[in-house]
């Protein structure tokens, strides 16, 4: 794969401001396509574009506001039409188990990981599968095959994502439209701050002498993906660290 790979294609890469979604955005940067960053805090939006003169469109969004993202396509300014979209933009909030759950947690959760996707999605579709080549990469989780205690709606979240992009694919035989749906493991990001509410303690445990993913291994998987032959699609990619692995079913024994 060239450094030109993407040269003439443009991308548009939710969450983009932190973690796996900045660096795609660079990644696809890097191979010569212009990108859409699409996030919530302006400043890094900003900062990306600074570095990219006239090649980054910085898009303010939050993919919950659903009449924002209905409207995008059209808002787009000339030249930033997308034949790639990359639905990173997602969050995992607590870990205590759903007896105790906080509600607004789940529901914060369902709404960013699952409407925010399927609204950002319908958006761009039809214009997607006007084209001679798309690609549709979505960003799901480990969590939504292996479950782990206080993962339940998050886990549930990202099996729709997998389960969804794998519908995708039935509901675009026939165009041009790949769908890929990469499903990391223990990614070193800010994904376990944002869970611990900024607890930055907390989350420096999770990757405590473990050699975790970085946001740039899962921004070279997705590269790969996309310089693949038109013809050829990776339905589903499952990426963990060398020290992680699906562990044996839990059993509790004796009464209760």
């Amino acid at each position: 794969m060239t450094d030109k790979s993407f040269e003439g294609r443009c991308a548009l890469v939710t969450g983009a401001t932190s973690g796996i979604g900045r660096a795609t955005a660079e990644r696809l940067l890097a191979g010569g396509a212009k990108v859409v960053a699409a996030g919530r805090r302006t400043d890094r939006l900003e900062g990306l574009a600074a570095g990219h003169e006239g090649r980054v469109y910085p898009l303010t969004l939050d993919v919950t506001d659903a009449k924002a993202v209905a409207t995008l396509p059209a808002a787009l300014p000339k030249g930033f039409a997308p034949d790639i979209l990359v639905n990173n933009a997602g969050l995992a909030l607590g870990l205590g188990g759903a007896d105790e759950a906080d509600l607004d947690q789940w529901d914060r959760m369902i709404d960013t990981n699952i409407r925010g996707l399927v609204h950002v999605t319908r958006a761009f579709l039809p214009q997607l599968k006007a084209l001679p080549r798309a690609d549709v990469v979505n960003i799901g989780s480990i969590a939504g095959t292996y479950p782990y205690p206080g993962g339940n709606v998050y886990g549930g979240t990202k099996a729709f994502v997998r389960q969804f992009s794998l519908n995708l694919r039935a509901d675009l035989l026939g165009s041009k439209v790949r769908v890929a749906c990469v499903e990391p493991g223990m990614a070193d990001t800010e994904f376990s701050s944002v869970r611990f509410s900024g607890d930055e303690r907390k989350a420096a445990k999770v990757y405590e002498g473990v050699e975790a993913l970085t946001g740039e291994d899962i921004a070279e998987v997705i590269a790969n993906l996309l310089a693949l032959p038109p013809h050829v699609v990776v339905n589903r990619v499952e990426v963990m660290p060398v020290q992680q692995a699906s562990g044996p079913l839990s059993v509790s024994r004796g009464e209760g």
